[in-house]
């Protein structure tokens, strides 16, 4: 089995960063893992070194998947009641604004059919429904299961607003 050292660590993450953002451009099955490796400054085989096209898509996904969870996490532990929902929002807004790439990812692989790919986006909704979820009951909030739908709900309309460039198509309150 192959050591796992720093440096490598470190390309598969480069390796990683440059398919968010072709796969995120061009869309997964236009973008080629040529173009990923030419983003991320190697060799197209030393992609394949730690990835297939596929399971280089579904670690997108989880970068994605656990930088929300991470900025959700660091709302929960210190909002009030009164402001989580909120701080959740803003949270979401700030990573939509730092990582525009990786939402747009996240909107294209739901067309994906894929079974890994998939399971990813299952997974990924899944964990930060049960987060919110969990958030609002433990905070007391009244329908926590509505209110996460809602909250669900809006946050994509925000994708849409973003991927269409429309602002109008989102309005807070």
């Amino acid at each position: 089995m192959a050591k796992v050292t720093a440096a490598s660590a470190n390309r598969r993450a480069e390796i990683v960063a440059a398919a968010i953002e072709v796969f995120a451009e061009i869309g997964y099955y236009r973008a080629t893992t040529a173009q990923v490796a030419e983003l991320a400054a190697i060799s197209q085989p030393y992609v394949y070194r730690f990835f297939t096209k596929e399971s280089l898509l579904v670690e997108a996904l989880e970068v994605s998947w656990q930088r929300i969870i991470g900025q959700f996490q660091s709302v929960i532990d210190s909002a009030s009641p009164e402001q989580l929902e909120d701080g959740l929002t803003r949270a979401y807004e700030a990573v939509m604004q730092s990582h525009r790439h990786e939402i747009l990812l996240q909107m294209q692989a739901q067309t994906i059919n894929e079974p890994a790919v998939r399971q990813s986006i299952k997974q990924g909704m899944g964990s930060i429904q049960q987060m919110v979820v969990d958030a609002f009951q433990q905070a007391g909030i009244d329908q926590a299961e509505a209110r996460t739908t809602n909250f669900l709900a809006r946050g994509m309309l925000c994708n849409v607003s973003m991927a269409l460039d429309m602002p109008e198509l989102f309005v807070k309150g």
